[in-house]
């Protein structure tokens, strides 16, 4: 599942923290896998993640035409269902996204990758708004609606995504200036 493997890639390792001589609780201490890694491997790691968003678009599709073609009565309960595991998946690629753009912007003194990896979600989150109105929109109970609004939105969704690949170009490119 879409959950699975998110989660698995994205999991940060806990390390017991030193209890020290305060007599404290011992607290569990998160290391970050990527903390010193080379910038080449952070920014595969983001084109990683953008493979693992673009699986989670596909299966939130899928879900919707399952539940477009489920009824009437309409499998509700199924839908929901995927809706929530997509959304885990997109948290979790969001959490790991935002922790690369820190370490670039921060430790890495790298604010033009930084600028390049906030861009980037920026638009994923506008892309994955429209899609959820679009899939609003295509319900039994609002289908014709405005079929101009829905060509405007699937519009907005193709510019988005030629968006999210330049950005994607340009990170790449800079990244390797970088190094």
């Amino acid at each position: 599942m879409i959950i699975t493997e998110a989660a698995a890639e994205s999991a940060v390792p806990a390390v017991p923290g030193d209890a020290g001589a305060t007599g404290a609780p011992e607290r569990e201490q998160l290391v970050w896998p990527w903390k010193d890694a080379a910038i080449r491997a952070l920014v595969q790691r983001i084109h990683q993640l953008q493979a693992e968003r673009a699986q989670a678009f596909r299966r939130l599709e899928e879900g919707h035409r399952q539940y477009l073609s489920s009824g009437p009565p309409y499998d509700f309960p199924r839908y929901r269902s995927t809706v929530h595991e997509v959304t885990q998946a997109f948290a979790a690629a969001s959490r790991e996204v935002l922790a690369v753009e820190a370490e670039l912007a921060g430790p890495r003194a790298q604010p033009l990758l930084a600028s390049h990896v906030r861009r980037l979600q920026q638009l994923e989150e506008t892309r994955l708004a429209t899609v959820a109105l679009l899939q609003l929109m295509g319900t039994p109970e609002l289908t014709g609606q405005d079929n101009l609004q829905m060509h405007q939105l699937k519009m907005k969704v193709i510019k988005t995504m030629e968006a999210i690949s330049e950005v994607l170009q340009d990170l790449r490119f800079d990244a390797e200036s970088a190094e």
